[in-house]
C-alpha cells in the first residue's frame, strides 16, 4: 500500500464535469492498494497519516497534525502508484491489487478516516479523474505501509 500525501489550501475531484469530492484547508491523499495489502495495512496507514505533523505552528515550523488544524481529507485511488517502472519503458502494474479487492479497501479507507472524525471527500473509484488542487508549501510526502 502506497500513499502521496500533499498539504493542500483546497483540493478537488471531477469525473466527466461532475464535482465528486472537494476540500478546503487539509491534505489530499492518493491511495494505491497492492494485492498483497489488507485491512491491518489500511487501518495503519489511515492513522498514521492523520497524525503526521506537517501543519505550522506560530513559528513556521511543522508540528500540527491535521485535527490541529482542523483539516479535512481528500482520497482518490490510484494504482499507478504501485507501477514497477524497472524494465522497458511500459510501467508494470503486477503489483496492484485487482479491483473488487482495491476498491473495497478504498471505500474502508474512506471509513476509517470518517470513523476517526475527519471531514472526508472523495474521487470515483475506476474512473478518469480531473483532480486539481493548490499544493501548501508545497509539501508531498510518500508512505509506504
Amino acid at each position: 500500500m502506497k500513499a502521496v500525501i500533499q498539504r493542500v489550501r483546497d483540493a478537488q475531484v471531477t469525473v466527466e464535469g461532475e464535482l465528486t469530492g472537494a476540500i478546503n484547508h487539509g491534505i489530499l491523499v492518493y491511495l494505491g492498494i497492492g494485492h498483497d495489502d489488507n485491512e491491518q495495512n489500511l487501518l495503519w496507514l489511515c492513522n498514521k497519516i492523520v497524525k503526521l505533523r506537517i501543519f505550522t505552528d506560530e513559528m513556521g515550523k511543522m508540528n500540527k497534525s491535521l485535527e490541529d488544524v482542523n483539516g479535512s481529507i481528500l482520497v482518490v485511488s490510484q494504482f499507478t502508484l504501485l507501477a514497477n517502472l524497472k524494465k522497458g519503458n511500459r510501467p508494470s502494474y503486477n503489483e496492484a491489487a485487482d479491483p473488487d479487492m482495491a476498491e473495497k479497501l478504498y471505500d474502508t479507507s474512506l471509513r476509517i478516516f470518517n470513523e476517526l472524525g475527519y471531514t472526508v471527500a472523495s474521487g470515483r473509484f475506476g474512473a478518469h479523474m480531473d483532480v486539481s488542487y493548490t499544493n501548501d508549501g508545497p509539501v508531498t510526502l510518500l508512505l509506504d505501509a
